[in-house]
């Protein structure tokens, strides 16, 4: 028996007395884990704009085609009101794994979301699993969190795997029509989310025949990236591929430029290069950066929701939905059309609800095909996209499929 079927089989025998323990459910009350404050804290402030987002859609009755969007709350609890209360795990796995337990045990959340950072996710759903508390992840990336055997773990994005094949088969696509892309530079941030993304990026350049010329760890909120920089100029890789957090991204970015350093391509696995304020900071160096994403307003186009949602969110932050608080808008909007499902708040329906999610992609706000989640809780319909900023904006270029313009290639010519 499989994840999927143990999870999905109690259903029928459980129904009953979990609708029961539905009756007179006024108010859901989820947890979202997030940096609220620290170097990371505007991941935070706009992930709980996204969540407020999420929030008033589900509350109120309007006309989206999206999950729990036409009625006043949640139907499958008599239109009982979905409530987020946030906890601030400042970067650091033990006090998310300490906010977590908190959440469950003292605010009595039926669910959890989070966390930004993959290491902040893996002890976070260590301890639901121990509570029996569903979690979903919205935007943490390490391949390894969905391989841990964990009944209670979700994640709708894609992984880093999924991510960087598609930076690859870009690269095959670029190369195959003569662009001389032979070396890599791979440069990363020494939690998880670094070291497993630099981890794959190492693995698929072996295996396409690209060679890492420069390999790079740095520590995480380092207050200087000098020697670093030194050492991706001297090797002068024909791509840099960076993991790096905000504060991380706009150093890389400005002592490149102290340096004197243009790289000739950079393909980021978004992160910190996918936050405004970096833009803001430090975008006149990144005409031309492509970064991997799960998100872009070309998308309004072809699905009238992402435009109607951008604007609510748009409304209240000031700017638009980016890679994350995209990514943190459809997993508490997947676990509230799970929940209302569920048409209970225990932990076991709710679990056994994510794993039966089918939810078709022009349901979403994502460029996915749907959401399904696997035996191990991944959503393996993720699809990804590549996105390039250009004049203060983001284009979609790779796959071709979905994309709205041909990227620019080299970023910088001279």
């Amino acid at each position: 028996m499989n994840r999927r079927e143990l999870l999905v089989g109690p259903l029928a025998v459980l129904g009953a007395p979990r609708l029961a323990h539905a009756q007179g459910v006024r108010e859901v009350v989820v947890g979202a884990i997030y940096p609220m404050s620290g170097p990371n804290a505007q991941i935070g402030v706009d992930a709980k704009t996204a969540m407020e987002t999420v929030t008033e859609i589900v509350n109120n009755a309007s006309e989206l085609d999206l999950p729990t969007a036409k009625n006043a709350g949640l139907e499958g609890l008599g239109g009982a009101k979905l409530r987020v209360i946030f906890a601030d795990h400042q970067g650091d796995p033990q006090k998310g794994r300490a906010e977590a337990e908190r959440l469950i045990t003292q605010e009595k959340v039926c669910a959890i979301v989070g966390a930004f950072h993959s290491s902040v996710s893996s002890t976070v759903s260590i301890a639901c699993e121990r509570y029996k508390v569903p979690y979903v992840v919205a935007d943490s990336t390490s391949p390894n969190l969905n391989r841990r055997n964990l009944s209670y773990f979700f994640r709708t994005t894609a992984h880093d795997e999924m991510f960087t094949i598609l930076m690859f088969d870009f690269l095959d696509a670029l190369k195959a029509k003569g662009q001389p892309i032979n070396t890599i530079g791979v440069v990363y941030e020494d939690t998880q989310f670094g070291t497993d993304s630099s981890g794959v990026q190492r693995k698929l350049a072996g295996e396409r025949g690209y060679k890492v010329v420069s390999d790079i760890k740095y520590r995480s909120n380092s207050p200087s990236l000098t020697a670093e920089v030194q050492m991706i100029k001297s090797a002068n890789p024909d791509v840099v591929m960076p993991s790096s957090y905000t504060t991380d991204a706009i150093l890389l970015v400005k002592t490149m430029g102290e340096l004197g350093y243009k790289p000739k391509n950079i393909v980021a696995q978004a992160a910190g290069f996918a936050e405004k304020a970096v833009y803001d900071s430090v975008g006149d160096q990144l005409q031309g950066l492509i970064s991997r994403a799960s998100f872009s307003l070309d998308l309004a186009g072809k699905r009238p929701s992402v435009g109607k949602v951008n604007e609510m969110f748009k409304a209240k932050s000031g700017h638009d939905l980016n890679d994350n608080t995209s990514r943190q808008f459809m997993a508490l909007l997947v676990l509230a059309e799970a929940i209302d499902r569920a048409k209970s708040i225990d932990g076991g329906a709710i679990r056994d609800a994510l794993a039966a999610t089918d939810i078709p992609g022009e349901r979403t706000i994502m460029p996915w095909k749907r959401v399904k989640f696997g035996p191990d809780g991944q959503n393996y319909d993720a699809d990804p996209v590549l996105i390039q900023y250009e004049k203060g904006k983001w284009v979609t270029v790779f796959p071709e499929q979905a994309a709205v313009a041909p990227a620019q290639w080299p970023m910088n010519k001279t």
